[in-house]
C-alpha cells in the first residue's frame, strides 16, 4: 500500500468504528470501540515478530547483514505495536474495570513479552562487531519467539482472565461473535494496519540497504 491509500484506508476505518459500527452491548459506553484499534495493534505485533524470526533465521544461513538489518526492524516494530496495543488496552481496562493495570494474565503476558523484546535491543547495544551482534541477536531472537504463542495465546487462556473475547467462544471454537458490521470494520482495520506495517517495515528495510551500501563503499 502507498502512503495515500494508507491515509484515505484509516480515515475510512475511523470514520467507520464510530459511525457505522455499532457499539457493542455488555461494554460501559463507547468503550467496545477500542476493539477496532486494540486487536489490530496486537496482531501487527505478533506478524512483525515473526517477520523479525524468518530473517534471523535467514541471517544464520547466509550470514547477509542486510537479514539482519531486517530481523531489527521487523522486532522495532513488533515492539513498537506490542507498546500501542498495551497503552490501548490500558484505556480499555480503565474504562471497564477503573484501573489502568489489574494484573490481567493478558497484561502481565504482554508486559513479559514487551521485556523479552527489548532485551533483544539491549543485546544488540551492547555488541560492536556487526556479525557477533548479528549472530547473538538471530540466536536471541528464535528464544524470544518461542516464548511469544505462549505468552499471546495459551498462558492468557490458562487462567480466568477479565479480557473479553469475542471471536474465540468459551467452548475453545474459533467462531464469531461479533456484529456483522463491528466484524467488517474489524477486518478493514486488521488490513489497514498489516498495512502500515509492511509500508513502515519497507522503509526501515530500504533506508537499511543504503546504510549498507553507504559502508561498504567507504571501506
Amino acid at each position: 500500500m502507498s502512503l495515500a491509500v494508507l491515509f484515505v484506508w484509516f480515515c475510512v476505518v475511523i470514520w467507520a468504528a464510530f459511525f457505522y459500527a455499532p457499539a457493542a452491548a455488555g461494554f460501559k459506553g463507547e468503550s467496545s470501540r477500542i476493539v477496532f484499534f486494540h486487536v489490530p495493534q496486537a496482531w501487527v505485533a505478533v506478524l512483525a515478530f515473526c517477520v523479525n524470526l524468518v530473517a534471523s533465521l535467514r541471517y544464520l544461513r547466509h550470514r547477509n547483514l542486510l537479514d539482519d538489518a531486517r530481523a531489527a526492524a521487523a522486532a522495532r516494530l513488533g515492539l513498537m505495536f506490542a507498546v500501542l496495543a498495551t497503552v490501548s488496552g490500558s484505556l480499555f481496562a480503565k474504562v471497564m474495570w477503573g484501573s489502568f493495570w489489574n494484573w490481567d494474565p493478558r497484561e502481565v503476558s504482554i508486559a513479559i513479552l514487551l521485556l523479552i523484546y527489548a532485551a533483544y535491543f539491549a543485546l544488540r547495544q551492547a555488541v560492536s562487531d556487526a556479525e557477533r551482534r548479528g549472530s547473538l541477536s538471530a540466536a536471541y531472537a528464535i528464544l524470544a519467539f518461542v516464548t511469544m504463542p505462549f505468552l499471546v495465546f495459551v498462558v492468557p487462556r490458562i487462567y480466568w482472565s477479565l479480557h473479553p473475547d469475542t471471536i474465540i467462544s468459551a467452548q475453545g471454537s474459533v467462531k464469531v461473535q461479533m456484529n456483522p458490521r463491528m466484524f467488517q470494520v474489524l477486518l478493514g482495520s486488521l488490513l489497514g494496519f498489516t498495512g502500515l506495517f509492511w509500508w513502515l517495515y519497507s522503509l526501515e528495510v530500504r533506508l537499511s540497504r543504503l546504510r549498507l551500501r553507504r559502508e561498504e563503499g567507504g571501506e
